[in-house]
């Protein structure tokens, strides 16, 4: 039986006191999408707004990344299904890309709480990459205690940031993380890392992407 994945993927274009152009980081999707349409897994994509997803880093001379642009794929994404219409228990898996955009309009975000919280408490596994992991600030899956409390995970690095976006960004995601007591853990700057704690999967970079995927991937065949 075929496997179903959301993306939930961001709409905002800029960021910061300094309107910074962004938008999800292009191989934060390609690289997942990549893994997963080429095991047969089927892919949606939805938006806080729906509609257009804008993008940022966008390489053509990585493969994945160049194939991923010129699909269908990517322009079902920029007809993105809005949140609110769609039920996260639907499918198998979400998985929240990053770049500067979900730290706009999806970190505590309650459409985005709602989908974490809804897809996590029907048994579904929920991944998130880089910034992607902001999603899970502020979930509550009923019980009153904060979402990641004793979770193992990881996210874009206070280091990483530092050299990256330190003035653009509202907060750093890793103190958001810890402070909802969050068992975080890192790896140096822009090294792939993923971290697998039962449902939970995140990755903490954009190289993290890939294996990210491949991770899920392993999960849902498991099914």
């Amino acid at each position: 039986m075929t496997k179903h994945v959301l993306f939930i993927v961001t709409n905002a274009a800029v960021i910061g006191p300094k309107s910074r152009n962004t938008g999800f980081f292009f191989p934060e999707v390609a690289h997942p999408f990549d893994v997963l349409d080429k095991a047969g897994i089927a892919i949606e994509f939805a938006s806080p707004s729906g509609g257009w997803t804008p993008y940022d880093a966008y390489d053509e001379k990585d493969a994945a990344q160049k194939e991923f642009f010129e699909s269908k794929a990517f322009r079902r994404l920029n007809r993105s299904r809005r949140l609110s219409e769609v039920d996260s228990a639907d499918y198998d898996a979400i998985l929240v890309p990053g770049g500067l955009g979900p730290m706009v309009d999806i970190q505590r975000n309650p459409q985005i709480q709602h989908a974490v919280a809804r897809a996590w408490t029907t048994g579904k596994y929920v991944s998130a990459v880089c910034h992607g992991p902001c999603s899970l600030l502020g979930v509550d899956i009923g019980d009153g205690v904060p979402f990641v409390k004793g979770k193992k995970l990881t996210g874009f690095s206070k280091k990483e940031e530092y050299d990256y976006a330190r003035e653009d960004v509202p907060f750093e995601l890793e103190d958001a993380l810890t402070a909802e007591g969050a068992i975080y853990s890192s790896t140096p700057n822009w090294e792939p890392n993923v971290v697998v704690d039962g449902r939970l999967i995140t990755g903490q970079n954009p190289a993290s992407a890939g294996p990210l995927a491949k991770e899920l991937l392993t999960a849902l065949n498991s099914i």
